[in-house]
Formats: C-alpha cells, sequence, structure tokens
C-alpha cells in the first residue's frame, strides 16, 4: 500500500508521468499539513481567543527555523545523493543519506538545549509582549520537543520520495497530521488545555511522523538504506566536507524558511507599531493563510527537485530543463487561483478564523486582497530558486533568498507604511517578490546573451 517505487525511472520516463508520481502524494501529503495548519488556528482561535492565535504566531517563527534545518539537510542530501545515483555511484548516495540524518538530529539536540535553557530571552527576542509573556510561555515550554522529531521527519521525508517511494511520504505526512488534528481538538475544545494542549498535540504528531520514516529507513528502503560511517580521521574529514557541501545547497531553503520567521516577526513588530495587538491579530490570521499558498509552491519545487538533480548528475540538461518549465506552469496557475480566491473571499476566508465583528477580522479582511497580489510572484520565485539548487547553484539560490526574504523584505516593511500608511503594511511582500522576480528576469536575459 505504501510503495510505488517500480512506477519512477529518473532517467527515461517522460517527464509528465514522474512529476505526477512525486506531485500527487507530495501534495496530498502538504496538503494535510496545511489542514492541521488551518485546524489549529481555527481551534486556538475559537477555543483560546485572539490572544491565543496572537501568541501562537509570535512563537512560530521558532518552527520556521526547525523545518528551515531539515529543509537544508533534507533538500542538500537529496540533491547530492540523486547526483550521485545519477552517476551510478549508490555507496557514496548511501553515505550522504547517513550522514544527512545523523547532523541533522545533532543539530535539534543541541538547538532544543537551548530553547530551553533561555525560554524568557527568546520569547522576548521574538517581540512577546508583557500581556501575552504568561500564554506564550506555556505554549513555548511544550512545544519544544516537536524540534527533535520535526527535523528527522522532515528529512526522512526527501530520502524516501528520493528511494522512489512518494506514496509511503504521503502517508509519512498526512497521518500525523490527522494525529494532530484530532488532539487539537480533545486538547482544546474538550478539555480544555488551551495553547498547552496544541502544543502537545504537535508534540504528538511529528512524532509520529519521525517514527514512520525511522521505519521505512531501517526495514522498507531498497537504496537509500544507512550505511556504517567510518570513525577514522579521513572518514570525519570526508564528512565535515560532505555536509558542509549538503549544507551549501540546502542553505537557501533554509533561507526560505527563515524567511518566512523574518515575515512574521517583522510584521508582528510593525503591525504592532502601526495598529497595535489587533494589528498583530489580523496579521496571524493572514500568516495562517501563507503557508497554504507557500506549500503548495514547495510541493512543486520538492517534486521537481529530484527529477532535475538526477538528470543533472546523469548529464541529460535538457531533461533537467523540462522538469522546471513544466513545475513553474503549474506553480503560476495556482498562485493565480489562490489571488482570485483572497480578491473575491477575503472576509469569508478571514471568518474562518475569527469572528466577523471583531475589528482585527475588519483589519484582516480588507489586507488580505492586497497580500495575495504577491502569490504569483512567490509561485515563480520560489520555483526558479528550487532549480538552481537542483543543479548546484547554490550561491545563486542563496543570495536570491536572501534578497527576497531579508533584504527587500525587511526594507518594504519598513518603508512603505511611511509612504502609503496601512496599505504599505499589506503590500510589503508582494512589491519586495516582485522585485526578486524582476531580478530573475534580468539576470536570465543576460545569461542568454
Amino acid at each position: 500500500m505504501f510503495d510505488n517505487r517500480d512506477s519512477i525511472d529518473f532517467r527515461n520516463s517522460e517527464i509528465p508521468k514522474i512529476f505526477r508520481s512525486l506531485f500527487i502524494p507530495t501534495l496530498l501529503g502538504m496538503m494535510f499539513n496545511v489542514a492541521f495548519t488551518l485546524t489549529d488556528g481555527i481551534f486556538v482561535g475559537h477555543g483560546v481567543g485572539p490572544e491565543g492565535l496572537a501568541c501562537v504566531n509570535l512563537v512560530a517563527p521558532i518552527m520556521m527555523v526547525v523545518t528551515g534545518l531539515g529543509m537544508l539537510f533534507g533538500i542538500g542530501g537529496s540533491v547530492v545523493a540523486a547526483i550521485h545515483l545519477g552517476k551510478g555511484n549508490e555507496k557514496a548516495a548511501r553515505i550522504n543519506v547517513t550522514q544527512a540524518f545523523g547532523c541533522s538530529i545533532a543539530v535539534a539536540v543541541l538547538m532544543g538545549t537551548v530553547f530551553y535553557c533561555f525560554p524568557d530571552d527568546m520569547l522576548k527576542l521574538l517581540g512577546v509582549s508583557g500581556n501575552l509573556m504568561p500564554l506564550a510561555k506555556e505554549y513555548y515550554m511544550w512545544f519544544i520537543p516537536t524540534c527533535l522529531f520535526l527535523m528527522f521527519q522532515l528529512v526522512g521525508e526527501f530520502m524516501i520520495r528520493l528511494d522512489g517511494s512518494p506514496r509511503y511520504a504521503m502517508y509519512a505526512n498526512i497521518i500525523p497530521a490527522v494525529v494532530n488534528i484530532v488532539l487539537d481538538y480533545v486538547f482544546i475544545i474538550p478539555m480544555q488545555m488551551g495553547l498547552k494542549g496544541a502544543a502537545l498535540a504537535t508534540d504528538i504528531g511529528t512524532a509520529v511522523g519521525m517514527a514512520m520514516a525511522f521505519y521505512y529507513m531501517f526495514f522498507r528502503c531498497r537504496t537509500l538504506r544507512f550505511y556504517r560511517v567510518k570513525g577514522t580521521k579521513t572518514s570525519v574529514r570526508l564528512t565535515v566536507r560532505n555536509v558542509a557541501y549538503m549544507a551549501k545547497l540546502g542553505f537557501s531553503a533554509f533561507i526560505g524558511e527563515i524567511a518566512i520567521s523574518v515575515m512574521m516577526l517583522t510584521g508582528n513588530l510593525v503591525f504592532g507599531r502601526y495598529l497595535g495587538d489587533e494589528g498583530i491579530a489580523a496579521y496571524s490570521v493572514i500568516c495562517y493563510i501563507f503557508p497554504l499558498v507557500y506549500m503548495i509552491y514547495c510541493a512543486v519545487a520538492q517534486s521537481a527537485q529530484p527529477i532535475i538533480s538526477y538528470n543533472h548528475g546523469a548529464e541529460q540538461p535538457e531533461r533537467s530543463r523540462k522538469t522546471f518549465v513544466h513545475s513553474v506552469s503549474i506553480s503560476l496557475a495556482f498562485g493565480a487561483a489562490m489571488t482570485l480566491v483572497s480578491l473575491f473571499l477575503a472576509p469569508a476566508v478571514v471568518s474562518v478564523f475569527i469572528g466577523r465583528a471583531s475589528s482585527a477580522a475588519q483589519l484582516a479582511s480588507g489586507g488580505l486582497p492586497l497580500y495575495s497580489l504577491g502569490f504569483v510572484f512567490v509561485a515563480f520565485n520560489v520555483s526558479a530558486i528550487g532549480y538552481y539548487q537542483s543543479t548546484e547553484q547554490a550561491t545563486w539560490a542563496t543570495v536570491l533568498m536572501v534578497l527576497r526574504g531579508i533584504v527587500l523584505l525587511v526594507a518594504a516593511f519598513l518603508l512603505l507604511p511611511l509612504a502609503f500608511g496601512q496599505y504599505g503594511l499589506w503590500l510589503a511582500v508582494p512589491v519586495a517578490e516582485a522585485i526578486t522576480t524582476l531580478v530573475i528576469a534580468v539576470r536570465y536575459i543576460f545569461s542568454r546573451r
């Protein structure tokens, strides 16, 4: 039931066929993650209130950092392993997979220790006000175990897809999400556990995902099984070199998740400055909606990645290029559809999270149509950066991620409100993404010449 490896031939099958084999399970798995994110917001919004939503949004950058590190090792290790598979070197691919898993676990344990030891400092750094501190700390302390579980789950999903089992990777997304949704309801509504219950539900759900990844790597994998790494000086030196290269290739993915943290953190600070706590609550609704759009783009990019990387290693650049064109067209179609939904159904979308009568809902309903103008640009940018990652153009991919997610974004949040007031707050992300698209287009034109 969990296996369709025999249907995938990265080297010879038609690109649309391979892409469908990877994209449909990947998208379905991610959509369940989005469903968890949305239902989490619904249960917290109705079971705890706008203050609960604000606290979850303030702590959310930690989840983005953890996800970014998981993506760093997952994409970096998957790209390197796929290139080795394209060259016919299965041993090197297994070593890369083992190194990616080992380093991700070490980093997760280190991060969790730091987070536990300095909770107050971390929450102040995240911009939690004195009024929200007790509620935010309750959520924060119970949320930390997710760091370890989620890291291994993310790395495992990339390797499972590359091993030719996208359906199992899908179930490794769906089952934890369903567990999370059910426990969210049970802990928050009937048991009245508040944000502690929301965090505990996330812990348990990601632990299930980690267990499924472990099970596959030990008992179901075909090619990318774990390889015993030697403890000699030469082996350690090669491990450090390999991990550094994986980190270089996956660093832009890490920056992409950090960019979401920067978007949330900077947005929280700026919205709070101009519109107060109601502004933060309104912006938190947008931050629940954005992952729905972003994860679709990520599903497209992650489905294209093993095809592009494998054929890059097999020295078939035309197949890599066709995969990119196919993937970016799908992303753009999704982006246009989501923009139309946001333009015409904004009040209905916002009302899913908070009641229409609140001032936060009024702010969010007015801002969502402006914010959604950037969805098409995000679609193109994520696909283009994914292509650069997959073909070992790590430096350019990282430059683009830093540009769109940090430099331009922060500048837009700081400058646009000065010129356009409240409208500038909602237009910051679309403007940053549009300029990034322009940079990619200009570079492409000059490279063709």
